[in-house]
Parts: structure tokens; C-alpha cells; sequence
């Protein structure tokens, strides 16, 4: 199909869906409960595979932006739908085998959504790029949202008694097959089909600004995805049920959603400064976690640490295109982005380590308010570096 006939509010709207789909990643601890119980496994190997997904992840992402460039959005997309589909019927096979595991979900589906993540965002942002802050929070407030809807399935079948790796394999035959179908309209607009791009130069990486973003989005990132891998664990070791589990995981999806696309428009608006922002609400939030909470308390804690979470995929993507321009963003961001991929090997893990060896996560929490601090800290000392901007804009 010519990109002339596709409107642009179609190419969003399949950006969307495509991210909606691999966001489910978020809900992965559902699944613990189910893996620890029936096959054995503990709570740190479930962090790890889940940190592992997080990492091959932001790895893949850095061959996925040269393989865009050479190939397009939609083979790249394409090849992100297949990796997601067969790693996924890959652990329905793995009668609960840890290695297995890790290969089938931590390295296909790693680098399925790795492949498939990075698109909408480029064209996304070609398509409006006017409005490159908002346009980048809708697209991933789709990542953030999966958890809502594969928690809300999965909780169905899984409690009407479907084992869990048979699960996994309806999952990536139907959710891997429907993202297939939506990667055909993945497609840059008619005047950047033919235009010559710009290359980044591996300098920008060594850049202070580059430095700013890479340890704000790991800061961040290590903080939510240690929350949201032991998540499930954490509220039922307060004394709550499943069910509420379920519901609490949806609120962190929830405020993840929500948090994308508010944080897009406030990037707009306030540019860096959303920076420091979204860190020095995050660092409050985590403070509030260590508190004794009344079940309210919880549940509005846990929307804003999903709120704040969600900003990591908004700020940082928006500040990577503004201040070094659109035409570096698929060579730069994967980059920028390995702070996400560190902090997704190293955060789950610890946590349900620790939480292994000394019976609580507050020890862990206690590590996450110190980085987003440091980050804080950090950006807002040198707002002035970040607010020179180069891209033209």
C-alpha cells in the first residue's frame, strides 16, 4: 500500500495497537503466583526472566533502529510480531523449565518487543511532528496500558482453571497474529520516504545531555520495574488477596497509561523541566510505599507510581528528538534506552531476591528512592545544559 492512501490517523491508531499488545510484558507478575505454585519456581527466577524480557528488550532495539533504517518500519515490526508469536508457543512447551523459559519469553519475546516498540515511535513522530511530545505519550500510553487487558484475560482463564503455560500459547497465537496484521500499516510519510536521513554520530552518545537522560530513564526504570515485576508478591505478603493483586496490577497499568499521555502534553509545555518533575513526584511516591497504607492508600499509590513510571517512556524519547533531532532518534533513543534494559536485569531480580533472603521488599525500595534522588538531583543542577538545545526546533 503507497504511505500517500494512509492516513495518518491510521498509521497512530496500528502504532497503538501494536504497543498495546506487547505492553502485556507489564503484567507478567499474574503469572508468579501460577509459576511459583504448579511448577516450582521461585519469585527471584521469576523476577529474572521478566528483567531479562526487559533487557533483551532494550538491546534488541538498538538492531531494530539499523535494521528500520535499512529495511522500513513495517519488515521491522513484522519481524518483532513473528519473535513475540513463536517465543511465547515456545514456553507452552517448556513444562515449566526455568532455561526454557528464560530462551522462550527473555530472549524471543525480549526481542520481539524490541523490534516492535521502536516503530511507532519513529513514525509516530514523522507523521505529527509538531506535536512530537503528546503523539510519543499516546503511542507507548498503549505499552502502558497492555497490562490492563492481558491482567484482566489472563485473571479470567487462569481462575477458571487454564494452566498457565497453555496460556502463554493462545497468547502468542492470537495476540503475536493480530500485532502481524497491524504492522501492515506501519509506513513513514510520502516527503521521509525519499528523503536522505541523517546519521547520528556516536559522540552525541558521549554527550552531557545524552548522560542526563540515559541515568534519568535507568533511575526511573530500576524504581517501576522492581515495583511492577513483584507487584502481585508484594500485595498479597500485605495481607491481600489474589483478586486484589489483579486489581492493583491494573492500577499501575492504569496510571502507566495515563501517565504516558499526560506527561506527553506536559513535555510540550515545560520541555526538561518535565524532567525533574516527573522524578521529584516519583521520589515521594516511593516514600509512601514504605508507609503503612489503609487499602485506599494502596491503591492510590500505586496509580501514582504508575503514573510516574509511565513518564520515563514520554520525557525521554521527546527530549532525545528535541534536542538532537527527529532524523538521530532511531540510532540515539536504543541507546538512551539501555538504561531501561539495565535496570530491567538488575531490578526485578534483586527485588524478589531480597525479598527471598530477608522476607520483605523494603530494603529494595530503599535502593529506588536513592537513585531517583540522585537523578533529580542531577537533572535539575543542570537544566541549563539540557535547555541548549540543537535540533532546530
Amino acid at each position: 500500500m503507497n504511505s500517500k492512501i494512509i492516513n495518518r490517523w491510521t498509521v497512530l491508531i496500528s502504532g497503538i495497537f501494536i504497543q498495546t499488545i506487547l505492553g502485556g510484558i507489564y503484567a507478567w507478575s499474574t503469572f508468579v503466583p501460577f509459576l511459583t505454585d504448579e511448577y516450582g519456581l521461585n519469585r527471584g527466577q521469576c523476577g529474572f526472566i521478566f528483567g531479562l524480557t526487559i533487557s533483551i528488550f532494550t538491546i534488541a532495539m538498538i538492531f531494530a533502529g539499523r535494521f528500520m533504517s535499512n529495511h522500513g518500519p513495517r519488515r521491522t515490526a513484522l519481524t518483532g510480531g513473528i519473535l513475540f508469536l513463536s517465543g511465547y508457543i515456545l514456553a507452552s512447551f517448556s513444562q515449566g523449565n526455568y532455561i526454557m523459559l528464560l530462551v522462550a519469553i527473555g530472549g524471543l519475546v525480549g526481542t520481539g518487543i524490541g523490534f516492535g516498540y521502536v516503530c511507532p515511535l519513529s513514525v509516530g513522530m514523522k507523521w505529527f511532528p509538531y506535536k512530537k511530545g503528546l503523539v510519543t505519550g499516546v503511542s507507548v500510553a498503549g505499552f502502558g496500558g497492555g497490562a490492563i487487558v492481558l491482567t484482566s484475560t489472563a485473571e479470567y482463564f487462569l481462575d477458571h482453571s487454564l494452566d498457565v503455560l497453555e496460556f502463554f500459547r493462545y497468547l502468542g497465537i492470537v495476540a503475536g497474529s493480530l500485532m502481524i496484521l497491524a504492522t501492515y500499516f506501519m509506513m513513514d510519510p510520502p516527503e521521509k520516504e525519499n528523503k536522505k536521513k541523517t546519521g547520528f554520530d556516536y559522540k552525541d552518545a558521549k554527550t552531557l545531555t545524552f548522560f542526563i537522560m540515559f541515568f534519568g530513564i535507568f533511575a526511573g526504570t530500576f524504581s517501576g520495574l522492581l515495583i511492577v515485576g513483584n507487584l502481585s508478591p508484594i500485595v498479597i505478603d500485605s495481607g491481600y488477596s489474589k483478586i486484589f493483586a489483579s486489581a492493583i496490577i491494573s492500577l499501575f497499568a492504569l496510571g502507566n497509561a495515563l501517565g504516558r499521555v499526560i506527561w506527553g502534553h506536559l513535555f510540550d509545555k515545560f520541555h526538561f523541566k518535565s524532567i525533574p518533575m516527573s522524578l521529584g513526584i516519583f521520589l515521594l511516591t516511593l516514600i509512601l510505599l514504605l508507609l503503612p497504607l489503609p487499602k485506599i492508600g494502596f491503591q492510590i499509590t500505586t496509580l501514582l507510581l504508575g503514573f510516574c513510571f509511565g513518564a520515563c517512556f514520554v520525557v525521554y524519547a521527546s527530549s532525545i528528538t528535541r534536542f538532537f533531532g527527529v532524523d538521530k532518534f532511531s540510532g540515539l533513543y536504543p541507546l538512551c534506552f539501555l538504561g531501561y534494559g539495565i535496570a530491567g536485569l538488575i531490578g526485578p531480580g534483586a527485588g524478589g531476591f531480597i525479598d527471598d533472603k530477608f522476607g520483605s521488599y523494603d530494603i529494595s525500595i530503599y535502593i529506588s528512592i536513592s537513585l531517583v534522588f540522585i537523578a533529580m538531583i542531577f537533572s535539575t543542577i543542570n537544566m541549563k545544559t539540557l535547555q541548549k538545545t540543537v535540533s532546530g526546533e
